[in-house]
């Protein structure tokens, strides 16, 4: 027993035993599904991202309108000007 713990070193056993401690452990984390990672989170967590998710869409409704009225704003100044024409050359 004595010549089997000199002939390892327990410097080398231990740095075995970390990395296969390290390897079971990342082979775990990547077993689990990104999805089942995401229900794990708290409720606050999931109540500001919906937050987020909520000023992002009013953000994007804000600028679709903007946009809109924009496009109708110039459809009607084309008409004007278009009316404006059409009594000239009478």
């Amino acid at each position: 027993m004595l010549r089997l713990l000199q002939y390892l070193r327990f410097g080398d056993v231990m740095k075995r035993a970390a990395a296969l401690l390290l390897l079971a452990a990342l082979s775990v984390a990547g077993s689990i599904p990104a999805a089942a990672q995401k229900e794990n989170r708290s409720i606050g967590e999931n109540s500001r991202e919906a937050k987020k998710a909520a000023k992002q869409q009013q953000k994007a409704s804000k600028k679709i309108a903007k946009q809109q009225r924009k496009a109708a704003k110039k459809y009607q100044k084309q008409q004007r000007q278009a009316a404006k024409q059409q009594q000239h050359r009478k």
